[in-house]
């Protein structure tokens, strides 16, 4: 009962799904994913495992199109991958991921991604992840420097500053 009470002093009055919108304000890439009915489980709604896929799905694209990464000279390992689930996705959504560079080092990078649901011209937040990407020199199979000309593309798209 005390903890209860002591509980209930320090609760947090801030609503978790209105700063979880906030965060869709700061993204400048987005891609359409194709749902597949292999995506689905029982429950009918896309197993948790595949949200990883589409991850997977949009930055490649956003690397692609926006960072112009050259495969042949340097590649990308995931260090860390983070997701949080707020809204099931079910058969006939229509959805779309936001990809986002939020940090730039030496080695290595984050990504961070949302997915949303397409509901006309509203969006409505599935889920928010993030990745730490290390650059790897193939030889060495090692961490590398991140090259200067893909670096340059991600500060510039996301007028972020090197630190």
């Amino acid at each position: 009962m005390i903890l209860k009470t002591l509980w209930q002093k320090f609760t947090n009055n801030k609503d978790k799904l209105s700063e979880i919108r906030s965060f869709s304000d700061k993204f400048n890439y987005k891609t359409n994913i194709h749902l597949r009915f292999i995506d689905f489980d029982m429950m009918g709604h896309v197993n948790n495992s595949v949200y990883f896929t589409y991850l997977e799905i949009a930055r490649t694209k956003y690397w692609e199109e926006i960072v112009k990464w050259d495969w042949k000279k340097t590649g990308i390992v995931i260090a860390h991958a983070e997701l949080d689930y707020i809204l099931p996705i079910v058969m006939h959504d229509k959805i779309a991921v936001h990809v986002k560079t939020s940090r730039i080092g030496l080695t290595s990078f984050d990504l961070e991604y949302q997915i949303v649901k397409l509901k006309g011209t509203e969006e409505i937040i599935c889920s928010k992840g993030k990745t730490v990407c290390i650059a790897v020199d193939y030889n060495t199979k090692r961490p590398t420097t991140i090259p200067e000309a893909e670096k340059q593309k991600m500060l510039g798209f996301e007028q972020l500053t090197y630190k």
